[in-house]
């Protein structure tokens, strides 16, 4: 179930509505190669607090983003986190979006 509060406009208003949030892709970055545990994840995105993590982690989890797979290995729990196939494809189109930054916005090294 999506955490939309609302119905989508066109296809650029529900892929901005999914990745809004200050930490969103950057935790998408942060999965593109593999998959990650909770600390592993809030050390690749510094600045981000644990509540604010994990609250955008389930919502990226509600709109099919995000997969969850908790773990029992002998005595302990783990939890992990990794990109669904939408997942996978979102961070993608994010990709020109950063080839984009790169160009225009980033400074100039000389």
């Amino acid at each position: 179930m999506s955490v939309r509060a609302r119905p989508a406009f066109c296809g650029l208003d529900a892929a901005m509505e999914i990745i809004s949030g200050k930490w969103k892709v950057l935790i998408l970055w942060a999965l593109r190669n593999e998959t990650q545990r909770f600390g592993a994840l809030k050390r690749q995105v510094p600045g981000v607090s644990e509540k604010v993590l994990t609250r955008q982690l389930r919502e990226l989890e509600a709109d099919g983003i995000v997969l969850r797979e908790v773990r029992n290995d002998d005595a302990s729990l783990r939890v992990e986190y990794s990109l669904t196939d939408r997942g996978v494809a979102l961070n993608e189109a994010l990709e020109s979006l950063g080839a984009w930054g790169r160009k225009y916005l980033a400074p100039t090294r000389r």
